[in-house]
């Protein structure tokens, strides 16, 4: 029927603005590094005889930049955040590894008190530490563009399918 179509095209609308702009956004906030989140935000409608669905994919890390993460001694940075460090529920050095391969990415050495630079260990245990113990800012990349998006969303989807229906009326009449 024409009017699963026309809400689909709706919702492929949708889907595509909010990548675009979480595309957008986690490189205006310098959030991208590696390209790997920015290469995994993707979506899939899917249809079946009685719904219509969507969903949005990411790299499994993206929620945690998206809604930040509380530090263990203090949550300044993200507040409001489900996630803390320091509960022991993630893999063991997960951190540790991430941030190394971060700092010998961008080649960021700090400086002992005599000027001279430390190794990549030194330093990514240096920020390591940081990040366990303050937290990680939520940046909302995906949550902001997805809630603007939302807000219209109910009125497209209604004025998608109304045509739809519409046009299949139309090409029921003209078969008659």
């Amino acid at each position: 029927m024409l009017a699963e179509k026309y809400l689909r095209d709706e919702l492929n609308k949708f889907a595509k603005y909010v990548i675009q702009q979480s595309r957008s956004n986690l490189t205006k906030g310098k959030k991208n590094a590696s390209k790997e989140l920015y290469n995994s935000l993707g979506y899939e409608v899917s249809q079946s005889a009685k719904e219509t669905s969507m969903a949005f994919k990411m790299a499994d890390y993206g929620d945690f930049v998206d809604k930040g993460v509380q530090g263990k001694d203090k949550s300044i940075k993200a507040p409001n955040s489900p996630y803390k460090f320091g509960r022991k529920t993630g893999k063991k050095g997960g951190l540790t590894k991430g941030i190394d391969k971060w700092v010998r990415r961008k080649g960021i050495q700090f400086r002992d008190k005599k000027g001279r630079f430390l190794s990549y260990e030194q330093t990514s245990f240096i920020i390591t530490r940081s990040v366990y113990s303050t937290g990680i800012k939520a940046s909302m990349f995906f949550t902001k563009p997805f809630e603007r998006a939302f807000k219209r969303l109910p009125d497209d989807l209604v004025k998608a399918y109304s045509i739809g229906i519409e046009k299949q009326i139309q090409i029921n009449l003209k078969e008659k």
